[in-house]
């Protein structure tokens, strides 16, 4: 419900407003509050703050519409008017727009005109309240935040804190999109949009539901991480399931032809974990870095349509419990000897 304030001295405009809008008003859709002149305007507000539009006359005992104008811009800056007057020159138009008058309707007043004028108002009114209240909930924290810990997080010790990392024992997956690049230069880009997210979903879900978690999206790949108990035999499970669930998708549209299928990379072990970038920047990003990282994105490397691949090492632990087959030996990106890998099949 919007709740209008209308200011007018003529007695007759309550009857005729509350008339010609008893459908709105009985839908809940508006609701009115009327004033007889400014100083009883701001009266009003006082008792009701809820106002989200004003409907002003301009020539008005005791205080005009011009000066209330001022004063609502001075005490009520969220507050939305339209001029309703028969003073329709230039000079008071002008006058209005530059005191804050949303918009200005000429006497008699043409009633579908206003509808549609306060329609407008009050959509323009709406936009600024979802505006401050996204602006209110990502500052929402500040409100459980006391002085000393703001002055904390300010400070060089801080700062450093961000900057610490540990060394841990985690799996990595780097799942990619096959071909994808292709049909991005193909589509619009509203197309390449939505086909990749309703991949990545699919993806993400499956992350999750085994307990790891979205180190990054990279291009039209995820890098995952799985760290806690079990986490090779998570990643690997997370990895089967999303490959199926991704064969099993259908197409998304007619217009649009692409059977999707991933190549994924698997490797286990230690690894440093930490917040990387700029603490100058307060551009950090955790994740996690190392030789054991770089090497499951190399083993995705080398994987074709549709395989899991793992490292030798990584085979003897999970080898009594998935399936898998050697595939042989690979050259691997800045490996001095090649590497054996094998293909986890289920």
């Amino acid at each position: 419900m919007v709740k209008i304030l209308v200011v007018d001295d003529e007695a007759d405009l309550e009857v005729l407003i509350k008339q010609k809008f008893r459908k709105k008003i009985r839908e809940q859709a508006y609701e009115f509050v009327f004033a007889i002149n400014g100083v009883h305007a701001l009266e009003q507000l006082e008792r009701h703050n809820d106002v989200g539009l004003v409907l002003c006359d301009i020539n008005m005992p005791e205080m005009d519409g011009l000066t209330l104008l001022s004063e609502l811009n001075e005490k009520h800056t969220l507050l939305k008017s339209i001029i309703v007057s028969a003073y329709g020159d230039m000079d008071n138009i002008r006058t209005a727009m530059n005191r804050g008058a949303f918009d200005f309707i000429t006497k008699p007043v043409n009633f579908e005109d206003l509808e549609l004028t306060m329609e407008k108002t009050i959509k323009h009114v709406n936009q600024v309240q979802e505006t401050i209240k996204a602006l209110k909930e990502n500052n929402i924290l500040k409100m459980y935040v006391d002085e000393t810990v703001l002055n904390f997080m300010n400070s060089r010790e801080f700062e450093s804190s961000l900057m610490m990392n540990e060394t841990v024992e985690a799996t990595v997956a780097f799942i990619d999109i096959c071909s994808f690049s292709a049909i991005s230069e193909k589509e619009a880009p509203d197309n390449v949009v939505k086909l990749l997210n309703s991949y990545f979903d699919v993806m993400v879900k499956e992350i999750l539901a085994h307990d790891g978690y979205i180190d990054k999206f990279i291009g039209d790949a995820i890098m995952a991480v799985f760290r806690g108990d079990y986490h090779l035999d998570r990643a690997i499970d997370a990895c089967l399931a999303t490959r199926k669930m991704i064969n099993d998708l259908p197409n998304i549209s007619e217009d649009i032809t692409f059977s999707p299928c991933v190549t994924i990379g698997v490797n286990s072990g230690q690894m440093i974990s930490g917040n990387i970038g700029s603490a100058t920047l307060k551009r950090l990003d955790y994740t996690v870095i190392g030789d054991e990282v770089n090497t499951a994105q190399r083993l995705q490397s080398v994987a074709n349509d549709g395989q899991i691949i793992i490292s030798e090492s990584n085979y003897e632990k999970v080898k009594e419990s998935f399936s898998c087959k050697k595939v042989g030996e690979v050259s691997l990106k800045n490996k001095a000897n090649t590497t054996v890998i094998y293909e986890v099949l289920d």
